[in-house]
């Protein structure tokens, strides 16, 4: 029997973080003034109705219960994306940088969500205020807003171990501290010290300080959102490309690895069967993909083989790990690179780290359970465990693993019908949805990297920013929303 829902604390939290925003929008205010710009108000207006909306929630969350459950944590979790994009899509709907509330929403959640799919065919013409705020949610979203909070904010207490596990990815979680405050606390240095390092070294390799600090916050959260409408081609730099290619790859560890390797527990590394295959699979297909960009009919040089190499490497990187960054139009690729890329949109990099899709791990568990179902059949009185870094995968595990991924590929190919059904094109129902659901960014066709979902319909648009939200939460956080049986006492 569920206990009584929890309502004061669903506000006393909800506006605890809403409290977040509103000082993180006052912050943004900084950046138009330094820049001599005048649409500071726009984020100021939207940092007052954030503190209005957190000051009233607060309020009612007065008295509340300490105890936080599965059905709070979800509530809290799948709201505050919600809440947020409401209110961050204000500065760029009241200013007239997207002046349609649908694209601007749209814009809002898929930074929050760190999905990169963007709506914008004018990205040079927006202030800085309005680039930085738009990378900012990305940076807020790609650790997790709870997560951060967490961190550096006391209000939770104990009760933070639910709103985690709601919010962070995979089907385990490394603890790598007993306090979840403390864990939290690390993962965000965690998180910071990557941003900071490759701000640094785009600043050396030729960006501004505001290029490099918008998008080291892309990448970190594997996000994708550049302040060029070319995204990197911009620059046509094999340095910059090839640093945030291998920032891309860092971020799409479980971000409990560099801590452990911060301590010095480097077995924990040796043994993490999911990292082992995450690189190899990347750099696997990459090699596949840049021999299928080299014309061997023709007299090789070595910079056409190193040009081949490093689009293939940064587009495998920046579509696995879900960053969304281009550097190529791979629709003018052979067919059989999309069939690779579309791969490892699903696969995604690995869990606890920020990016979306499928995750290493349930893919590597659900391989292996496949291949020792096969060893059954052959020999039927043995017992074959399933094992994950030397360890038993426990039956329950294994069962959440594979129900997860057979619910991810079927959300997937529901979304698609929807998505042809409300009047979009094949390539682009299904890039569209794959790389919503797995918090991509550029999908296939119209959709691509040298096109946008300006132009798709109003109906897609809010399907798919649903989508961008189920993805990032992993779907059971959202959908469980869903079900009346989650509601009954």
């Amino acid at each position: 029997m569920n206990k009584e829902f929890n309502l004061r604390l669903v506000f006393r939290v909800m506006g605890s973080l809403t409290l977040l925003e509103g000082i993180v929008l006052l912050f943004v205010c900084l950046i138009p003034l330094f820049y001599g710009e005048n649409d500071a108000h726009y984020f100021l207006v939207a940092s007052a109705i954030s503190f209005a909306f957190s000051g009233i929630a607060l309020l009612i969350g007065r008295n509340h219960s300490p105890s936080i459950g599965k059905r709070e944590g979800s509530v809290i979790v799948s709201f505050t994306w919600i809440i947020f994009s409401l209110i961050g899509l204000l500065p760029f709907w009241m200013s007239g940088s997207i002046p349609h509330f649908t694209d601007a929403f749209f814009e809002t959640i898929s930074g929050f969500t760190t999905t990169g799919a963007s709506i914008l065919n004018n990205i040079e013409e927006l202030s800085h205020g309005m680039l930085f705020w738009r990378s900012l949610t990305h940076w807020m979203g790609g650790l997790g807003i709870i997560v951060i909070s967490l961190a550096i904010l006391p209000v939770f207490s104990t009760s933070g171990t639910q709103l985690f596990a709601a919010e962070t990815t995979g089907p385990t979680k490394d603890k790598i501290h007993p306090k979840i405050n403390e864990t939290a606390k690390r993962l965000f240095l965690i998180y910071v010290i990557l941003t900071g390092a490759e701000t640094i070294l785009l600043k050396l390799g030729g960006m501004n300080w505001f290029d490099a600090v918008n998008h080291s916050f892309a990448t970190i959260a594997t996000g994708g959102f550049s302040t060029k409408q070319a995204s990197i081609a911009y620059w046509n730099s094999p340095y910059i490309q090839y640093v945030i290619s291998t920032f891309m790859i860092l971020s799409g560890i479980n971000f409990s690895l560099y801590y452990f390797g911060f301590k010095n527990k480097f077995g924990k590394i040796k043994e993490n069967e999911e990292l082992r295959y995450y690189l190899i699979t990347l750099f696997v297909f990459a090699f596949i993909i840049a021999l299928s960009l080299i014309d061997f009919s023709k007299a090789l040089h070595f910079s056409t083989i190193e040009q081949a190499w490093r689009d293939s490497l940064f587009t495998v990187s920046s579509l696995m790990t879900t960053t969304g960054f281009c550097t190529a139009d791979y629709m003018t690729w052979k067919p059989l690179t999309w069939v690779i890329l579309l791969l490892v949109m699903l696969t995604g990099a690995s869990a606890g780290s920020t990016s979306g899709g499928i995750k290493m791990i349930r893919v590597v568990i659900s391989a292996k359970a496949c291949y020792y179902e096969f060893k059954r059949l052959i020999h039927p009185s043995a017992v074959i465990p399933v094992r994950y870094n030397g360890h038993l995968v426990r039956e329950d595990i294994l069962t959440r693993v594979l129900a997860f991924t057979l619910l991810y590929l079927v959300v997937a190919a529901f979304g698609i019908l929807v998505l042809a059904m409300s009047g979009m094109g094949f390539l682009e129902s299904v890039g569209g949805m794959i790389t919503c659901l797995g918090g991509v960014g550029p999908g296939l066709g119209l959709v691509g990297p040298a096109g946008n979902f300006h132009d798709i319909p109003e109906f897609s648009k809010w399907f798919l920013s649903l989508m961008m939200l189920a993805g990032r939460l992993e779907l059971y956080t959202i959908f469980l929303l869903f079900i009346p049986a989650f509601w009954k006492r």
